[in-house]
């Protein structure tokens, strides 16, 4: 995966996971007002920005590389903040390599599987065309709130998404259950949903939190399925908050 590192050597460490379709880029209006000095590392994951050489495979196969990561770069443990299918890899990393995460922070992570995950994957391996177009790119990136600033960013990429990495992405998300182990006591846990955001979405959120001990759960008014994108002030001030703690 390609990682992007910045920030002084000595701060604490801040692993950013992006969601998908989108790439690290998508962080970069939290971190131009982050105030804690972290050491922030941001991969692009698999199937994504400079990444997508490598097509996404899985949830399982992501957390290995995620693992490496965090053993060469912050071998003592980070707070892992995830949005979307970056929310779900969070949850895993979690619960599988408690060791590595100090804090976590879940934004918008479906919990709840579909009921019609197999048509639904079908329809949309038939659609993955559309990504390419940049018209669709734009509408797209109107339902995650990308500024017009990073509009170009996201419609390049959408046109180097492999179809194998869409419907992988995309599938693993809409089957996610959290595993057994996330219930397990550890690192303090932060939930986060939009208040705009779909039933399930919410209803996700208060899933995760009733099932890991001591975790802390925010629906958030006002904000739809892209909390960092559309309100990266309050994002980076929750952020601060857990970082001074």
């Amino acid at each position: 995966m390609h990682l992007h590192e910045s920030g002084p050597p000595d701060g604490p460490p801040l692993l950013l996971l992006h969601g998908g379709g989108v790439s690290g880029w998508m962080w970069r209006p939290t971190l131009s007002v982050l105030r804690t000095p972290a050491r922030v590392l941001v991969p692009d994951l698999p199937g994504h920005g400079r990444s997508a050489s490598q097509d996404y495979r899985s949830h399982d196969e992501t957390v290995g590389a995620l693992v490496e990561l965090l053993e060469r770069h912050a071998p003592g443990g980070a707070l892992v903040v995830g949005f979307s299918l970056g929310a779900q890899l969070a949850v895993l990393l979690t619960a599988e390599r408690p060791d590595l995460v100090t804090d976590v922070v879940v934004v918008s992570a479906q919990a709840k599987p579909l009921a019609l995950a197999g048509p639904t994957v079908a329809m949309l391996a038939a659609a993955a065309p559309l990504a390419r177009w940049p018209r669709f790119a734009r509408l797209q990136a109107k339902e995650l709130f990308v500024p017009a600033t990073l509009l170009p960013a996201y419609v390049a990429e959408s046109a180097r998404i492999s179809r194998a990495t869409l419907v992988a992405s995309v599938c693993e998300n809409i089957r996610f259950t959290p595993p057994a182990a996330w219930a397990t006591p550890g690192a303090p846990a932060l939930v986060l949903a939009g208040a705009r955001e779909r039933r399930v979405m919410r209803d996700s959120a208060r899933a995760l939190h009733a099932a890991r001990p001591g975790s802390e759960l925010r629906i958030v008014d006002g904000i739809g399925h892209g909390l960092p994108l559309q309100a990266p002030e309050l994002m980076a001030a929750m952020l601060d908050e857990r970082l001074a703690g």
